[in-house]
């Protein structure tokens, strides 16, 4: 009879550690996730082949903080760690991190229905810099020539969007170059380029 009330205490007990991560999870981002997983589930599955305008106007009337957890839902389906925040706003630039082959990367995500702009892309630099960690800053916009120099001029960030973003959020092969074995692993630093 010991036995059986121990057993029950711990059932209890785990029961009530599962509710209570569940409660520490707030009701918009449980709301959000949930979205993320949904719409992950259908880039994956039935909605693969669909036409890449379609699909880019999905991401795009999508809660921006869903598209969010989108990305790093993608992530995690590939089997890549990811480390959320706490919090969507008050986040200092960082929509989230992920690591691949031991590389950590910071995330930034805008979802742009014209051309991004290229002081987004310039301060998401500047905070990569300034945290010595690499960036992957993912859109779906279109890339000017402007934030590519911006690209160009600071080693470890990436911009990620058109294919390369269909194939991360389709399950199609992806891996961001700056994972790349081939490339020499380069110091974290920012050069201002002369424009």
């Amino acid at each position: 009879m010991n036995l059986n009330l121990v057993l029950i205490l711990i059932l209890c007990t785990a029961l009530l550690a599962l509710l209570f991560r569940h409660d520490r999870i707030p009701i918009r981002h449980r709301w959000r996730r949930r979205q993320a997983r949904e719409m992950c589930e259908q880039l994956r599955g039935r909605d693969r082949d669909q036409p890449v305008a379609l699909h880019y106007a999905r991401f795009r009337a999508m809660d921006p903080l869903a598209f969010e957890e989108l990305l790093l839902e993608a992530f995690e389906r590939r089997g890549h760690r990811v480390i959320r925040n706490c919090r969507y706003t008050g986040d200092g630039g960082v929509d989230g991190e992920v690591i691949i082959d031991g590389i950590r990367f910071l995330i930034q995500a805008k979802r742009y229905k014209d051309a991004i702009r290229p002081e987004h892309v310039w301060d998401f630099a500047q905070l990569c810099a300034t945290r010595r960690q690499r960036g992957l800053f993912i859109h779906t916009g279109r890339t000017g020539g402007m934030s590519r120099a911006v690209v160009d001029g600071a080693t470890g960030i990436q911009i990620v969007s058109g294919q390369k973003l269909l194939a991360l959020l389709t399950g199609a092969p992806f891996l961001p170059d700056l994972c790349d074995p081939r490339r020499p692993r380069e110091t974290i630093a920012f050069r201002r380029t002369s424009s």
